[in-house]
């Protein structure tokens, strides 16, 4: 029997969220328009970790849940993902930001049991680069609230060593630039996917793949499609409105960017390209960032509103 021969994007395509029926829902768009599925999933422990408490509780009835059942729930919940899509799921750890890249290793081994298709995602920070550059021999990674190019560099210098599976295959590493929370603040979060994407592509062996994350609006998501993003993860309230856009916008479902694509947002700052080497130490490039920072303490500030 001859295999049927799908539609492809020029990105592999991930959902970002928390409930695997959207998960379901997306994987069922992409098929129905005649693609092959979902090629994988980020998760939000903290919109898991809520929807345990309404699980728990009850819809609206608020309160708290301990940490062994908010950790339960997060491990059922990518285990009924991957039923979906057999694609990298990535399975956050979960801490403050005093947590230690020992903590991380710890937790990270016993989440990479949950699924065989899982990848942990560690933040760009130093304790986070820390654990992955060691984990990176075990297991794949995905480095999260990355916002800047010397982040990337880092993630690439740190993940050199990166092992390979039992099959032989080489684990997978990504880089995950958030391009909304740049774009909350007045800057072009998008130019941060095309320098990194530049950056890798002339300077880079290939190992590290870019994953761009926080996806307001379908037109990150066409910008995204244009630079050829190794991976897109996206909500499914954008990914929702990419697949079945609204009757007066005249879009078609799964609109890809035309050929003279123009991303072009009123408003952003420009963040300019970097010319820097990929061949340094990690922790001589700054890897420090202040939505870097901010974002792990928002992780953090988020679990313990629904856990404890």
């Amino acid at each position: 029997m001859m295999e049927r021969a799908y539609m492809q994007f020029p990105s592999k395509l991930f959902l970002d969220g928390g409930d695997p029926e959207e998960t379901r829902q997306a994987d069922k768009l992409l098929k129905k328009a005649g693609y092959h599925g979902l090629d994988g999933q980020t998760t939000n422990p903290s919109l898991i970790a809520e929807r345990s408490v309404a699980v728990h509780h009850g819809e609206g009835a608020g309160g708290k849940v301990t940490t062994a059942h908010a950790v339960s729930f997060y491990r059922e919940t990518v285990r009924e993902m991957a039923r979906v899509t057999t694609g990298p799921i990535s399975i956050q750890v979960t801490g403050g930001p005093d947590m230690t890249a020992k903590e991380m290793l710890s937790e990270a081994r016993e989440r990479i049991s949950w699924i065989p298709n899982g990848v942990i995602k560690f933040p760009c920070t130093a304790a986070g680069l820390t654990a992955a550059s060691e984990f990176c021999e075990e297991g794949p990674v995905n480095m999260t609230l990355a916002f800047s190019q010397a982040q990337a560099a880092a993630v690439y210098s740190a993940t050199a060593g990166h092992g390979r599976s039992p099959d032989g295959k080489p684990y997978d590493v990504f880089v995950s630039p958030f391009v909304g929370r740049l774009d909350d603040r007045g800057e072009n979060g998008m130019d941060v996917v095309a320098n990194i994407l530049a950056m890798y592509r002339k300077l880079g062996d290939g190992h590290v793949r870019v994953l761009t994350a926080s996806v307001r609006t379908v037109r990150h998501i066409l910008y995204a499609l244009f630079l050829k993003s190794d991976v897109i993860t996206i909500p499914f309230t954008v990914f929702k409105e990419w697949a079945v856009p609204p009757k007066d916008s005249g879009r078609e479902p799964f609109i890809l960017p035309a050929a003279d694509f123009i991303y072009d947002v009123p408003g952003l700052t420009d963040i300019a390209y970097e010319e820097m080497t990929l061949d340094l130490d990690w922790h001589e490039y700054d890897t420090s960032h202040d939505l870097t920072t901010a974002g792990v303490a928002k992780f953090w500030a988020d679990w313990q509103t629904v856990v404890g």
